[in-house]
């Protein structure tokens, strides 16, 4: 089969692999209908390998080497093995983050800060291929009204849906989201389909405000260019937001979301910073801010939701900028992303 596999800095070739092997118990054999490409594999083909255990054996997988990418896709069930509800023939998305059960986070309920956990198409294979293997429990069927497309940027929309949840933001509060790419824009979509409407954009590229109105962003603030605390205050009556996104990772966001985000509001932290940036320790606790963090999704939880979302809304057809086929993952999809020459998500057709 053809597959999109990693090798090392800036080299991902679309290559000849063998097939997966059959589905032991608890997994399905997918036929990848789609898969989306994400920043994170664009940070591990400009920068990488970063994640990707490219030298040494990941601690959980044992996998090492030339990886093929790919943590958001969509398929068909080709073969089930034992102990699998799925049929085959039935449409799945996988949540691509696989976690052990038995930890005391995954007894908590909170199966992403699993003690075991890995993710598909970074520590083992993933699904920008033609077919993949995956454990059953990672997936939840696709209704019909759900396109391909749709369904192939639900785990992504997972995360969001996770973060928002993790930040008590609920229909009727005010919200900016700082950085609106991949994962920012998602939150604006997954506020504006709960029912959000003071939603405020807040980034440096005019192209990603655009997206991020497209959405259903309220309101969009070009930093360096316009007043953005100005704007905000005026727009809430000199409180500040109830709950402030960083969802860029940028080093001095943190310290502008302080000045943005209401007494007793809550900023959340999705962004990841290369460095710690300054905490304002003082201002938060006069102000008794909540700084909270969300990290990747609660599959049971937030992946049936994100499906929801998508099937019922047209945040997809927003968010996805093209459909490539597979050939063109590094010139199309890749390097667009990385040159800034796609205004959204990049979905791949692994039959083309």
């Amino acid at each position: 089969m053809r597959a999109a596999v990693y090798y090392g800095n800036q080299d991902v070739r679309v290559a000849s692999v063998p097939e997966p092997r059959e589905p032991g118990p608890q997994e399905v054999l997918l036929r990848v209908r789609r898969a989306s490409l994400c920043g994170t594999d664009v940070s591990e083909y400009l920068h990488g390998p970063l994640m990707i255990p490219l030298h040494d054996p990941h601690p959980v997988t044992g996998h090492r080497g030339p990886t093929i990418l790919g943590h958001e896709f969509v398929g068909e069930v080709v073969a089930c093995g034992p102990e699998v509800g799925f049929r085959e023939g039935q449409r799945v998305v996988c949540g691509a983050g696989v976690w052990c059960g038995a930890c005391p986070w995954c007894r908590a309920g909170r199966t992403n800060l699993c003690a075991r956990y890995y993710t598909l198409g970074l520590h083992a294979h993933g699904g920008l291929a033609e077919f993949v293997c995956v454990p059953a429990r990672t997936c939840v069927e696709v209704p019909e009204t759900c396109s391909d497309e749709a369904a192939a940027i639900a785990q992504p929309t997972a995360v969001a849906v996770h973060a928002l949840r993790r930040s008590g933001w609920a229909p009727g509060m005010s919200l900016v989201v700082i950085g609106t790419g991949g994962i920012g824009s998602l939150l604006v979509g997954v506020a504006r389909a709960w029912g959000g409407e003071a939603i405020v954009a807040v980034d440096v590229d005019p192209h990603r405000l655009e997206l991020a109105e497209r959405v259903g962003a309220s309101r969009r603030l070009q930093a360096g260019r316009d007043d953005v605390r100005g704007a905000v205050l005026r727009a809430t009556r000199g409180e500040g937001a109830e709950v402030v996104v960083d969802s860029s990772g940028a080093e001095e966001v943190l310290e502008q979301a302080t000045g943005l985000v209401r007494q007793g509001g809550t900023i959340l932290q999705v962004g990841l910073p290369h460095r710690s940036p300054r905490v304002p320790v003082r201002e938060m606790v006069l102000q008794e801010i909540c700084w909270i963090t969300a990290v990747a999704h609660v599959c049971d939880q937030d992946l049936p939701e994100a499906i929801r979302i998508l099937a019922s809304t047209d945040l997809a057809n927003r968010v996805v900028d093209r459909v490539i086929p597979l050939g063109e993952v590094v010139p199309r999809g890749l390097l667009a992303l990385v040159h800034r020459e796609a205004a959204g998500k990049v979905v791949v057709d692994p039959s083309g």
